[in-house]
This record gives C-alpha cells, sequence and structure tokens, in this order.
C-alpha cells in the first residue's frame, strides 16, 4: 500500500468542519500528558451518560466475562473502562501529533529482545496484540523503537484517513499499513522476515471463524492467526500493553513467541489464543475495549445476547 498524499479535494468545504475539529485537537493534546489524562478522564465521563447504546454493550460484555463480580463491581469497572476510552482519545492525538522525543519518555518496553532476535534470523513475525485503549499509543511507542507493520482498515472520510494514516506510519518510515482484506500482502511481508501488528480478539463473523469458548461463553473466534503463521511461516509473539498509574506512561510487554504453533488443529489453536486473551484481560479489564459486540455472531439457532 502506497503512503498516503495529501490531495487537494481534501479542502473542499464539506471537509472544513472536520479540518477545525482537527486543529482543536491538536491545540488540545500541546498541554501537559497528566491534564491530558484529566480532560480524557471527563471525555469518559460523557461518553458514559450519554453513549447508550456503547453503554449497553460493555455492560452485557462484563455481565457475561464476569458473572462472579458484583453488580456494584462490575459498575464501578465500566466507568473505569468509560474513562479509559476517553483518555485514549487524547492518546491517539498525541501519537500522531507529539515529537517523537516527548513520547518516548512514555514508553517503558520489556522484552524487546524476543522481537529483535527473530528478525535478526529473518523470521516473520506476527505479533498478536489485544484491542485494549492503548491500542493507538501502544503502537507508536513500539513502532518509535522497531520496524511493525500493521493491519489497516481504510476510513469512509477520506481526509480522516489520510491523517490516521499519516500520523500511524510516521513514527518508523520503513512500516507500512497493511489492507485487513489483503492476505496476500500480509503472507508476503511475513515470508519477507517482517513483524506485522494483528490482533485476533474480535468478532469477524461466521465465515472466517470457529466457535470456543472465552470467559465460558460460545464466541465466533477467527481461525486466521493459524493460517498466516503457517502460510506465512511466521512466529506468533504475544504483544500486551497497559497505562500505568500516576502519569507514569505504559508498559509495552513483548512475550516470548509461543512455542509448537500452528498445533495440531484449528480449533486447539483457538481455544490456546482465547486463554491467553483471557488471562490478559483478566490482569487489566478496565484498559479493554469492552464496547465491541463481541458474542454477535452466534450459533445456529441461538438468539441475540445484546438485546
Amino acid at each position: 500500500m502506497q503512503r498516503p498524499a495529501f490531495r487537494p479535494h481534501f479542502l473542499h468545504p464539506r471537509y472544513w468542519l472536520l479540518w477545525l475539529g482537527l486543529g482543536l485537537l491538536w491545540l488540545l493534546v500541546q498541554l501537559p500528558y497528566r491534564a491530558l489524562l484529566k480532560l480524557g478522564r471527563g471525555l469518559g465521563w460523557l461518553m458514559y451518560r450519554f453513549a447508550r447504546g456503547r453503554r449497553h454493550i460493555a455492560r452485557r460484555n462484563l455481565e457475561l466475562c464476569f458473572p462472579q463480580w458484583s453488580a456494584a463491581e462490575r459498575e464501578a469497572l465500566l466507568r473505569e473502562n468509560f474513562a479509559s476510552s476517553g483518555i485514549a482519545f487524547f492518546e491517539m492525538a498525541m501519537s500522531w501529533w507529539w515529537p517523537r522525543e516527548r513520547l518516548q519518555r512514555l514508553a517503558h518496553i520489556e522484552g524487546l529482545e524476543h522481537l529483535q532476535r527473530l528478525q535478526a534470523e529473518g523470521q516473520g513475525v506476527i505479533l498478536m496484540a489485544l484491542h485494549f485503549t492503548t491500542l493507538e499509543i501502544g503502537a507508536a511507542l513500539l513502532g518509535q523503537r522497531q520496524t511493525i507493520d500493521g493491519m489497516y482498515r481504510e476510513h469512509k472520510n477520506p481526509v480522516f484517513d489520510y491523517v490516521q494514516r499519516r500520523g500511524r506510519e510516521r513514527h518508523n518510515r520503513d512500516a507500512t499499513a497493511i489492507e485487513r482484506e489483503d492476505v496476500r500482502a500480509m503472507l508476503k511481508v511475513l515470508r519477507a522476515g517482517r513483524a506485522i501488528w494483528y490482533a485476533p480478539d474480535q468478532d469477524y463473523g461466521r465465515k472466517q471463524s470457529l466457535f470456543v469458548p472465552l470467559f465460558g461463553v460460545t464466541a465466533a473466534t477467527v481461525t486466521a492467526t493459524t493460517k498466516f503463521a503457517r502460510l506465512g511461516k511466521a512466529k506468533v509473539v504475544p504483544f500486551t500493553q497497559e497505562r500505568l498509574a500516576g502519569g507514569q506512561g505504559y508498559r509495552l510487554v513483548i512475550h516470548p513467541p509461543l512455542e509448537d504453533f500452528p498445533g495440531e488443529s484449528e480449533e486447539a489453536d483457538c481455544r490456546r489464543i482465547n486463554h491467553w486473551v483471557e488471562e490478559a484481560v483478566s490482569r487489566l479489564p478496565s484498559q479493554y475495549l469492552w464496547a465491541h459486540r463481541r458474542f454477535k455472531t452466534r450459533p445456529e439457532g441461538e438468539s441475540s445476547l445484546y438485546r
């Protein structure tokens, strides 16, 4: 995929309001980091109050995944999760526009040697991540230290798409964004010994998934991780991240590559991945993206879990 290029039609009046909003956001993120954290929590409070649909989905996911918790415990987690989502809005802008040196001061990276060793050996790597609210800034901080390509879905608004891609790719000029449906391109970069960011923890429908348990709930789980690892001759390396308390920045952890993966079957691999998702999310549930309808696709005959 080619680098994003500015087009004259981006200056059409229909995009002026978006440019204004982006300009105001750019001004806001020049504030000190701790001030942005407070603003983000305020935005999260507004989202909790007024984004009723998202609140319903997140609350239902917490009910399904943590039935052993009391309603009050889940509600407290829900509020904190919306605060984390509000902060993520400003983290996105930070990752797009902050100077590299200012961003780098927030990074605490562990396990980078696992990724560096595999790439030194010419081994392709699937950097298996999760949809935490810190997704955007975590990828940016890692991209400053190591070349990683990323899966990408084009935004419907061409101006926002241009700004987003330019912001994401600026941290490493050798990195590229690969369209999510472009399987051939993904396999090509894996076979070339590159690392690609990939998250298998969302519901992508019935067609390319198997139904296996996640937090005790039957969930449509993509088999693509197995296919990419096998066809791309790649290692799967888990990657987690968290926003540290007290404005201390971000802890990024690159875990050792999975042993014996792919395994004996796609179903066994899906179960293994979901078990890892459960462990990672349970350690940091307040920063996970609960507003996604993870259990939307149901086995034949089952009714929706989100009514």
